[in-house]
């Protein structure tokens, strides 16, 4: 079982997603990458070609520690329209596993009626998709909760679930020359 799924959808923020991926693999966390469609290859926003691992039906049905959601346009709207991620992120946020969102694509979480009573950050200009305002930090952790305002904050965001999952990031980050 992966520790870690990341669904990619067609329009994903390529930043937010390879910087988490590679931050949380030197971390040696088994991460899978999931495409929402039903080939394996995802175009992100600034279409660049990526290959997941599996199609999200493949893997869905599986337990994971946490879920990861990169943002960017349309992939975030692509996310948030679809049934079977919004029943993935429900059934993970259930479970207690982190449900991870980062610039945005926490409006999945709010279509999903998780972010109610809850403190998050997203990028600006995406606040009319909450019922409250979202905080100005790069960064919020909430419960299981992990969210970040957009690929400027992808270091920290991926930091942070490494952090919550219970591993220390920082020699990867001095590696990486992040802090």
């Amino acid at each position: 079982m992966s520790d870690i799924l990341i669904i990619l959808a067609e329009g994903f923020e390529e930043a937010e997603a390879v910087i988490t991926i590679d931050v949380l693999r030197r971390l040696e966390f088994d991460v899978c990458l999931a495409s929402l469609s039903d080939n394996r290859e995802v175009v992100s926003s600034h279409n660049i070609k990526f290959i997941a691992d599996e199609t999200l039906n493949d893997c869905k049905d599986r337990d994971y520690r946490a879920i990861v959601l990169p943002g960017g346009m349309p992939g975030s709207a692509n996310l948030r329209d679809n049934r079977t991620v919004i029943d993935t992120v429900k059934k993970a946020n259930a479970n207690g596993a982190l449900v991870c969102a980062i610039c945005a694509a926490p409006i999945v979480l709010s279509h999903a009626g998780i972010l109610d009573n809850s403190k998050f950050t997203a990028y600006p200009g995406f606040e009319k998709y909450f019922n409250t305002p979202p905080l100005k930090d790069m960064v919020v952790q909430d419960g299981n909760i992990i969210t970040g305002k957009g690929p400027g904050a992808a270091f920290e965001f991926a930091m942070k679930i490494a952090q919550a999952l219970g591993k220390d990031p920082s020699a990867v980050a001095k590696g990486m020359l992040v802090c």
